[in-house]
């Protein structure tokens, strides 16, 4: 019983300092540790920002097989690079069918980005390798995410969630 009276507040106090600081960890690698995307509407015309998001959810489907199963950010960065036909080709399509005459230009290039928080986990302000999609001038209001590590290309099936601070109790307890 007093182990438990000693061992709860600490376990208590671990698990606080780690949902405090979880949230602010660049993951251990800064800029060069991540690929971005960034996908840039061709104007903030509300028909324009629309198919932009059309846009994401069509180039995130076509991306998400391919990523998850790249364990390394040049392993990504390969086959995003060779994929960028597809990619352009899946974003004129979804253009196409909603009216639009203007086309799309992927490239793999190095940008500045603003500091952003993707599921907890912060993005600091600088330069990242990152997708460039413009669709028609690109001047638009734009949406971006991370391709690698996979934080917006992952599906359910390949999430496996845990608890650190259960993984704690039970190793402390022998179970």
């Amino acid at each position: 019983m007093k182990k438990c009276a000693v061992v709860l507040p600490i376990l208590l106090l671990m698990g606080l300092l780690l949902f405090f600081f979880a949230g602010t960890a660049d993951m251990g690698g800064g800029n060069a540790a991540y690929l971005r995307i960034h996908i840039r509407a061709d104007s903030n015309e509300e028909a324009a920002q629309a198919v932009k998001y059309q846009v994401r959810d069509e180039v995130v489907a076509l991306l998400t097989p391919i990523v998850s199963e790249c364990r390394k950010k040049a392993e990504a960065m390969e086959a995003v690079q060779k994929n960028l036909p597809a990619v352009e080709r899946a974003a004129e399509k979804v253009l196409r069918e909603n009216g639009f005459s203007y086309g799309a230009r992927a490239s793999l290039r190095r940008e500045e980005f603003p500091t952003r928080v993707y599921d907890g986990v912060t993005l600091t302000a600088g330069v990242y390798d990152a997708l460039i999609l413009e669709l028609g001038s690109g001047k638009g209001d734009n949406w971006w995410c991370v391709v690698y590590p996979p934080l917006c290309f992952t599906s359910g099936e390949n999430v496996i969630y845990r608890s650190k601070i259960a993984e704690i109790i039970r190793e402390f307890f022998g179970e």
